[in-house]
């Protein structure tokens, strides 16, 4: 039963190929808005605060201040509404929900970034 499940769940969605990323990792995620017959292409950049879910139903929920106010938007991962999701800095968290993040505001709130590992020359 479980891999009919699965069948149907693959053949319903296409795979588009995502970029890894975690919670405390900034990301932009480019959707398709639909007002009427019109389209447009909106960009949400913002801090990754969650991820939950399991294959199709995967949800991220991502955390940005506009205007001095926080907007938390949930995506579903799978969502033919997403263009592209494009990783912009990786972050260094301990927990997998950081939801401590709501009640920083200014510097406290800034997340280290991940260095990218230097590859040692060779003499």
């Amino acid at each position: 039963m479980d891999n009919l499940i699965r069948v149907a769940e693959e053949a319903m969605w296409e795979k588009k190929e995502l970029p890894e990323f975690n919670s405390g990792d900034t990301i932009t995620v480019s959707y398709k808005i639909v007002e009427g017959s019109k389209e447009r292409i909106q960009s949400f950049r913002g801090v990754v605060i969650q991820i939950k879910g399991t294959g199709m139903t995967k949800m991220f929920t991502i955390r940005k201040i506009s205007n001095g106010v926080g907007v938390e938007r949930i995506f579903p991962l799978y969502s033919p509404h997403i263009e592209k999701i494009e990783v912009n800095k990786r972050g260094v968290v301990r927990r997998a929900r950081i939801f401590y993040l709501r009640q920083l505001t200014g510097k406290k709130a800034a997340i280290k970034e991940r260095r990218a590992p230097v590859k040692k020359q060779q003499s």
